[in-house]
């Protein structure tokens, strides 16, 4: 497989687009900043000024609406004027299904704000807008991403919706969550003196707590978990709060039940989230492509989510992969192509795991920003030292709250502070842009690389009078087949068509060739004008459709052929019955 003239820019300049005016500033008509982070009011604002500014290449579209009666927000971006988005291969993009991972939500948003200020002026991006369609929904669990903005938490919540939950069984919900005791708009840990504690604190930098030994006398703390006070007298302290199902176990594709794993709700879909998200990308069976973004650990994931799921991934489709992530890991420094279930952990029912296995589209899930990207070099886990000095001498102390005393109803005297909400997961503020840029530029070149047929070879023989022979060579310069092998082998989606339609006369027969120098066609008599093509056009370096009509008619007659996929735009050419052979270039 070739990489296209797009990867070449892509991976030699980091930018899109070959033209000397790429590199130069193109403004946008929505000014928006991306090395800071935007509430979710910030975001529907920009989708809507996006679209106003930009109306003939982009709407919104509301597809439904979140638990608490949030509108979700689809962004769809294609030049309208050269033909409707649901005629054009197209590419879902979304963030946020995880809330707690914010920076998944500026990439989507970012690659909105990219692509509509750069159409009409980098040819590239012109391209993609003009033959592709792109369908982007920033914020799939607006709720909790509203909740970690407006409200305290702490890096690692909310992952989930805020579906309320009986987490202590006492017959209320969410009745004793984290208390931002402190005020500092973070959940952080409070600290308790204790002679038997077993914590000690760090001779050299008090603002850290080691635990002792337990060969060595007690260390005089004890750590009493997060900042948070008994909201319903039962004893315990943040035991209920807020927070539900993991919306990434909620889809079609091997769910499997609460009791096997935590969070996947009460059955698939059964969030208004997913299933706003699966009723709009259903239907739409020209998206060819898919690409979720979370955070963190600097990997491109594809599926299986779980190891009984492999059969869903024919070596046929595993190649594409391969060929897409490669890419991707020259785009991405310090990023790795990986497998969900082989390389990170089990996951039941994810949302990549259903549209690729489901639907038949070639989806990844990027996690984005890694810790060796705070030094810019290799080692992915930095030690303590490495760690302090980037939030010391880079952060410039924003990561940490002071510790402060507070009279606790239970505890007495406590401290309460330490690493707050933005001191992990998040990419720092002056390193936002360059990755929004980096996944958008990977996320493109997967789009580039969606199907693009085109007719590459045509000969027509007379080797009876009035009757025709003709034979037509397809090929595709997307890396992506017109349908996955999965999708073929298990009936996912119509079949591709090709249709032979002469003005006058009949299409006796058709024959499906190996190759153009094949001379023992599989002979198609039933309806031979009408083809299908199960397998699909092979993606680039992989193969051609070949095919053979034999048709009766007047010398001179026109005919009309056809091919239409799915996941492809139709191509069509006019076939004048007389000798002939013509070889056509691939389109640029």
């Amino acid at each position: 497989m070739k990489l296209s003239s797009l990867a070449a820019a892509i991976i030699s300049a980091s930018s899109l687009g070959t033209s000397a005016s790429a590199q130069s500033d193109v403004p946008s008509k929505v000014p928006l900043e991306f090395n800071r982070y935007h509430t979710l009011a910030e975001i529907d604002t920009a989708l809507q000024n996006i679209a106003a500014a930009y109306p003939d290449i982009c709407r919104v579209e509301v597809i439904g609406k979140s638990l608490q009666g949030r509108e979700m927000r689809v962004l769809v971006v294609s030049n309208s004027k050269a033909g409707p988005d649901s005629a054009k291969p197209a590419m879902w993009i979304d963030g946020g299904i995880h809330a707690n991972e914010i920076q998944a939500a500026e990439a989507v948003l970012y690659t909105a704000w990219y692509l509509t200020k750069h159409h009409g002026h980098t040819p590239a991006v012109s391209k993609l807008i003009d033959e592709r369609a792109f369908y982007l929904l920033p914020v799939v669990n607006p709720d909790s991403r509203d909740a970690w903005f407006t409200g305290p938490s702490t890096p690692n919540n909310f992952r989930s919706n805020l579906r309320p939950v009986d987490n202590d069984r006492d017959g209320l919900t969410d009745e004793d969550g984290p208390d931002d005791l402190d005020g500092d708009g973070s959940i952080t840990q409070m600290w308790k003196q204790d002679p038997s504690g077993r914590w000690e604190r760090d001779k050299d930098d008090a603002r850290v707590f080691r635990r002792v030994p337990s060969d060595k006398p007690p260390g005089g703390w004890t750590n009493l978990g997060e900042e948070g006070i008994d909201n319903d007298g039962d004893g315990q302290i943040n035991e209920d709060g807020p927070g539900g199902d993991d919306m990434n176990r909620n889809w079609p594709a091997g769910w499997l039940p609460n009791y096997v794993q935590f969070g996947a709700g009460p059955f698939p879909l059964s969030h208004p989230e997913t299933k706003a998200v699966a009723d709009f990308i259903e239907p739409r069976t020209n998206i060819a492509a898919a690409q979720s973004y979370h955070n963190a650990g600097g990997m491109i994931l594809r599926g299986p989510g779980a190891a009984f799921r492999e059969w869903a991934y024919p070596e046929t489709d595993v190649r594409v992969y391969d060929a897409l992530a490669k890419v991707g890991e020259k785009v991405l420094p310090y990023y790795k192509s990986m497998v969900i279930h082989k390389d990170l952990y089990t996951v039941h029912g994810g949302f990549v795991n259903w549209t690729a296995e489901t639907l038949g589209i070639f989806s990844f899930t990027n996690e984005l920003w890694t810790p060796q990207k705070y030094y810019q070099r290799d080692g992915a886990n930095l030690g303590e030292a490495d760690q302090w000095l980037w939030r010391d001498r880079l952060a410039f102390g924003q990561l940490f709250t002071g510790y402060k005393e507070f009279n606790h109803p239970k505890h007495g005297k406590v401290l309460i502070g330490g690493l707050n909400k933005w001191s992990s997961r998040s990419t720092p503020t002056f390193l936002l842009e360059e990755e929004c840029h980096r996944n958008f530029a990977f996320t493109m070149y997967h789009a580039d690389q969606m199907p693009s047929v085109y007719f590459r070879r045509l000969s027509v023989k007379e080797p009876t009078p009035g009757g025709f022979e003709i034979a037509l060579e397809i090929a595709n310069k997307g890396l992506i087949p017109t349908r996955s092998e999965h999708a073929r082998r298990n009936a996912i989606g119509r079949p591709d068509l090709l249709r032979v339609e002469p003005a006058s006369g009949s299409v006796l027969l058709a024959g499906e060739l190996d190759s153009w120098d094949d001379e023992t066609p599989m002979l198609i008599d039933n309806q031979p004008g009408r083809c299908l093509v199960p397998g699909g056009v092979p993606g680039k370096g992989s193969g051609v459709l070949t095919r053979k009509f034999y048709i009766e008619g007047k010398p001179g007659t026109l005919a009309k052929v056809v091919f239409e996929a799915d996941k492809a735009r139709p191509i069509e050419i006019t076939i004048e019955l007389k000798p002939q052979d013509s070889t056509f270039s691939e389109p640029q």
